[in-house]
């Protein structure tokens, strides 16, 4: 599969849009069945947290050490690789004897689920001009639904035929999708072998564009806030549902999920509005909307309503910042896509693997309203972090 040259049609943009999901999906069933891997590990509520850590760390690895290869060889290979590795690491977790087996798989699970960051620089890069912003929506549309239909599956699934089983069938879906896409897409050019000295000077050349590119920088902070935030929420609230003044379990932390469909139905409007607007109003209404959330967890997260309703603001809030993020990084140039999507997504995720563990430990040690006053905490610092990277902007341009 080669990137150069083409145009992206209807038909490609939409199997790219379910890759996406079906890839990103892995990373999130174990989010509405940490109540259930507590009892049967006997595990404490702060070490479950860890486990959707292990799996976002690995993810932020993966952002660092295989994304980027996208700009030096072609990205069909990488697609197929990293969709192999995700499913030998889902049977292997379904499969895990105790809770650190499962930890380790978890994060190569994560490793091998980079795939949307291979996807979206390449959709991207054959989007007409001027529609950069929309078809990145389009791709974050499948990678939310994705996330959305991830905590749905697992929380059902897993309550009806045990947690194992849900791992096991994402497992023979990646597969499925993984030969059709190998069977879809045109063979990649010939190709001269594994650059290892391009490979080299492109991580070296990951701090210089941090340093040349402001609007990365910005990105990537507001990216590690609004993550963390959304990440806090969702690392724990399974947890919370199962306490006993709820007494909720795993189906209804996955059919909470559902709230997610709002993000799901607005990326592509949202990216629209980056397009015709700029990306800084979206951004800065995704980390308003964030804090509104947390201020709405904090004073009514004791029932279904009050989480339901913040979870709707919090994911939407979440799809504004990451749509336009993805657009403002991937603006920067075509021939650094790969790179600087790697910036980007590897501070969302690291801020994503901070939010989930600091949310549990939270969680476990004072209960839902320290997790509530953290991550409320980490949408206020990206709110701030926003208005002073515009305001220097604006400042920079005046000079």
């Amino acid at each position: 599969m080669s990137d150069e040259g083409g145009a992206l049609t209807c038909r490609l943009a939409r199997l790219l849009a379910v890759a996406c999901g079906v890839c990103v999906a892995s990373l999130y069933y174990i989010q509405p069945l940490e109540a259930v891997v507590v009892n049967e590990f006997g595990i404490s509520a702060g070490a479950a947290g860890i486990a959707a850590t292990c799996a976002q760390l690995g993810y932020a690895a993966g952002l660092l050490l295989i994304v980027p290869l996208g700009d030096i060889i072609d990205r069909g290979r990488l697609i197929y690789l990293t969709m192999t590795v995700s499913v030998a690491a889902l049977v292997a977790v379904g499969i895990a004897p105790n809770f650190p087996v499962m930890a380790i798989t978890l994060c190569v699970l994560g490793f091998g689920s980079v795939t949307p960051q291979l996807i979206i620089p390449l959709a991207t890069h054959l989007a007409p001009q001027g529609k950069e912003g929309a078809v990145a929506g389009k791709m974050l549309s499948g990678l939310l639904a994705g996330i959305l239909l991830s905590r749905t599956f697992g929380g059902v699934v897993g309550e009806l035929a045990g947690w194992r089983s849900v791992f096991l069938l994402a497992a023979i879906a990646v597969l499925a999708l993984a030969l059709t896409i190998r069977r879809k897409l045109p063979a990649p050019p010939p190709h001269g072998g594994f650059p290892a000295s391009s490979y080299r000077k492109m991580l070296a050349s990951l701090p210089v564009l941090i340093r040349k590119f402001s609007d990365l920088r910005g990105a990537a902070v507001n990216g590690f806030l609004m993550f963390g935030a959304f990440s806090c929420f969702w690392g724990t609230v399974a947890l919370h549902l199962a306490e006993p003044e709820i007494g909720l379990g795993a189906r209804e932390a996955g059919l909470l999920g559902l709230t997610g469909i709002v993000g799901v139905l607005m990326a592509s409007p949202i990216g629209r509005i980056g397009d015709r607007h700029g990306t800084a109003l979206p951004i800065g209404i995704g980390s308003a909307a964030s804090l509104l959330a947390y201020l709405v967890f904090f004073s009514f997260g004791g029932s279904v309503l009050g989480l339901t309703v913040g979870s709707v603001i919090l994911d939407l809030g979440n799809q504004f910042g990451q749509v336009s993020n993805m657009a403002r990084v991937q603006a920067l140039g075509d021939d650094i896509r790969s790179r600087t999507d790697t910036v980007f997504m590897f501070s969302y995720f690291l801020g994503g693997s901070a939010g989930s563990a600091a949310g549990a430990m939270a969680f476990g040690a004072l209960g839902w309203p320290s997790t509530c006053i953290l991550g409320g905490s980490m949408a206020l610092l990206a709110l701030l972090a926003h208005i002073l990277h515009t305001h220097a902007l604006h400042h920079d341009r005046r000079v």
